[in-house]
C-alpha cells in the first residue's frame, strides 16, 4: 500500500494529533536499565526506541529520527535507525516517519540521498536544506508521496546570522502586499519560493522553530495551509501557546510540533516509557487546549 505523507498527516490532524515524538536517542542518555539488558549499540538503541514507540503510538502525530544520533555509531547506529523505522511501520503503521537528515547537494548526488531515505530506510519524509535551490532538489521534490520538509527559520540561537538577512523588494514583489513591507528576509524568501514554486506536487513543508513565534506567524502568513514542522518545544524553551497561535493554519491544523529530549528522556529510570507517555499526553492535551482557547 502506498503511504502518502500529507494524507497521513491529515488523518492524524483530524484526530487532534499534533505531537511529533523526536527519537533523538542519544546513547549516553539511554537509561542504564536498558543497557544492562542488551549488548551492543544497535540492540540498546532499538530496545529503547521500541519501548518509546509502544508507549506513544496512540498519541503521536508523527515520529522524527535525527540522523546524527545514529550516524555517530557507524553501522550499528544506522542499523538501529533502519530497524526503528521498520518497527514504527509495523507497530504504528498509520503514524508518518520523518528522517531528519537535512540533506542537500547537486542533483545527481541527491539521487543517492533519495534512494537512501526512501528506498532503504523507508522514511515517509525528509528534511532538506534549501541552499542549493529548486533545480538541485528536484530528485526530492518529484517524490509525490513523500514529505519534503525544507529548512526555513530554524530554532538554534545562531539562526539569525544568515536567515534574518534583509534586502529591499519593489512594489511589484508578491510579498510586498502580503506582508505590507518593502523589505524581506532570507527565511521569508525561502518560505515564499517553497510555497509558490517548489510545491507543485503538494508534498512540501517547512521547518520553523518554536523559539521564534513572531517569525513563525510571518511564515504562516506567507505559506497558507502548508504543513510546518516546529521543533524547539520542551528542552529548547519554546512557548507552546504562542507557538500554536502563530503556527496553526486556517483550519486550526497544519502543525507538526516536535519534542525530543523533553519527552524521551523524561526519566532516566526503569519507568522511562511510562514517563515518556505521560509527557506526550501532557503535550497533546496542552496543544489541543491552546487550539480551543486561542484565537488568531
Amino acid at each position: 500500500m502506498i503511504r502518502n505523507f500529507r494524507q497521513m498527516l491529515e488523518a492524524k490532524w483530524a484526530e487532534g494529533r499534533f505531537v511529533c515524538v523526536g527519537l533523538d536517542s542519544d546513547y549516553k542518555k539511554i537509561p542504564e536499565t536498558v543497557k544492562s539488558k542488551k549488548h551492543g549499540v544497535c540492540s540498546v538503541m532499538l530496545d529503547f526506541n521500541q519501548a518509546i514507540i509502544d508507549a506513544t503510538k496512540d498519541l503521536a502525530g508523527a515520529y522524527k529520527l535525527n540522523a546524527a544520533f545514529y550516524e555517530a555509531h557507524g553501522t550499528a547506529g544506522m542499523d538501529a535507525l533502519r530497524y526503528t523505522i521498520e518497527y514504527i511501520r509495523t507497530a504504528a503503521p498509520k503514524v508518518p516517519v520523518i528522517y531528519d537528515a537535512k540533506r542537500a547537494d547537486i542533483g545527481n548526488t541527491n539521487d543517492g540521498y533519495v534512494k537512501s531515505a526512501f528506498d532503504w530506510l523507508y522514511a515517509d519524509a525528509i528534511t532538506v536544506n534549501p541552499y542549493f535551490g529548486q533545480e538541485a532538489l528536484e530528485p526530492f521534490l518529484k517524490e509525490k508521496d513523500k514529505g519534503i520538509i525544507v529548512l526555513c527559520r530554524t530554532s538554534n540561537k545562531g539562526a539569525s546570522e544568515f536567515q534574518d538577512l534583509w534586502w529591499d523588494i519593489g512594489l511589484g514583489h508578491p510579498l510586498a502586499n502580503k506582508l505590507g513591507k518593502l523589505s524581506i528576509t532570507l527565511y521569508q524568501q525561502v518560505a515564499y519560493n517553497v510555497a509558490t514554486h517548489w510545491n507543485n506536487n503538494g508534498n512540501c513543508a517547512l521547518v520553523v522553530g518554536a523559539t521564534y513565534p513572531e517569525e513563525l506567524a510571518r511564515v504562516r502568513q506567507i505559506v497558507g495551509d502548508m504543513p510546518i514542522l516546529i521543533p524547539g518545544i520542551g528542552a529548547q524553551g519554546g512557548d507552546l501557546e504562542k507557538t500554536v497561535l502563530a503556527g496553526k493554519d486556517s483550519r486550526g491544523r497544519g502543525m507538526i510540533i516536535n519534542s525530543s529530549r523533553g519527552i524521551i528522556f523524561a526519566s532516566s529510570g526503569a519507568d522511562f516509557a511510562e514517563a515518556t507517555r505521560h509527557e506526550t499526553q501532557k503535550l497533546h492535551n496542552s496543544i489541543n487546549q491552546c487550539l480551543k482557547g486561542g484565537v488568531r
